[in-house]
């Protein structure tokens, strides 16, 4: 005879493999949308697709270190800096491939970060983003100081040569660029989602929801927030480099505290602790100060902010909120439904 007991269960799990292939065949549809893009569009809008997913990557890494371990940070500016002078050195300087320059600015920014954040724990809330802020500000003005001049070209800085199509691939430039930076995006997504599912991303979520409490389990504290520090600088570096490499110029004062600002209004719009609100946070930071200036040179600052007080009132929990509240209507709506 059958046992009717194992029937909820079976269901249940048949209802979690339904769901995730639904999301494996909905994201490798966007995959494909997005890989098909460059194709349909000039060279402008590509070039503004691939900041929009550069921007992503130093939001992803931003919000390892807000949304899943709770540290609050205005200085991943200078990050993006170390990140996009060492790919700039590594090209103008030594004549190393665009391609190596990425897995070295993510080594010398997880250290950086990791250093930082171990002094940096002392401190918590606004007086960590004080001194992350102190970071940002003194950033851009190293940047330019004499004894550095050589390397960094000082106030002047460094240009670049934008990289080619390997051999074979009918693609342009901007288009070569774009799918790249999407394979390095998709890659640092797939590692953001799975940190966060082991053992290290429960310690990092443990300590923002309660660190006494996760002081008492075992886990070590100052350890896995410097770690964070150093993961959440790797992601803002190779954004960095990223960026650099599109751009092909890098100066001090394109890494000022207005950056860390935009990535933190990034985060926020995306949703915090949702890691696919990246790109939309990343979208809007990029876009709508666009969309400001158009509608008045003048006032570009002010329709600005006037467009953010209005999201963040509409959705008060970014994008991430505005999904999870539509999802929530459309569940409701179907067990009304319901016999």
């Amino acid at each position: 005879m059958s046992n009717f007991n194992d029937v909820p269960g079976d269901a249940s799990n048949i209802a979690v493999d339904r769901k995730r292939m639904i999301s494996i065949v909905a994201g490798l549809c966007l995959l494909a949308a997005a890989a098909a893009l460059p194709f349909a569009l000039s060279s402008f809008y590509i070039f503004q697709l691939t900041m929009i997913l550069i921007y992503a990557i130093a939001i992803m890494g931003l919000n390892l270190l807000t949304g899943f371990n709770g540290q609050f940070s205005l200085g991943h500016a200078a990050f993006y800096a170390i990140g996009a002078y060492t790919a700039a050195i590594m090209m103008e300087k030594f004549g190393i491939s665009y391609v190596w320059t990425l897995p070295v600015a993510a080594v010398i920014c997880f250290i950086f970060g990791f250093l930082f954040g171990l002094p940096a724990l002392r401190l918590e809330g606004i007086y960590l983003a004080l001194a992350t802020f102190a970071l940002s500000v003194a950033t851009p003005q190293i940047l330019k100081f004499s004894l550095f001049e050589d390397w960094t070209g000082g106030v002047q800085g460094l240009v670049i040569m934008k990289p080619n199509a390997p051999a074979g691939l009918p693609l342009t430039s901007d288009q070569w660029l774009y799918v790249f930076t999407l394979i390095v995006t998709g890659l640092m997504y797939l590692l953001a989602k799975n940190l966060i599912r082991t053992r290290t991303g429960r310690a990092m979520m443990a300590i923002r929801d309660n660190p006494l409490a996760a002081r008492s389990m075992g886990i070590n504290n100052p350890i896995y927030k410097a770690v964070t520090f150093g993961v959440s600088g790797l992601y803002t570096g190779v954004a960095g480099a990223l960026g650099a490499i599109v751009v092909q110029f890098v100066a001090p004062d394109s890494f000022t505290i207005y950056l860390s600002v935009a990535l933190l209004v990034g985060l926020v719009v995306g949703g915090v602790g949702w890691l696919p609100g990246a790109l939309f946070g990343a979208a809007f930071i990029l876009v709508v100060p666009n969309v400001a200036e158009h509608f008045s040179k003048g006032l570009s600052g002010a329709t600005y902010g006037l467009i953010l007080i209005l999201l963040m009132l509409v959705m008060p929990g970014g994008f991430a909120g505005l999904l999870r509240l539509g999802s929530s209507m459309l569940r409701t709506s179907g067990t009304k439904k319901a016999p």
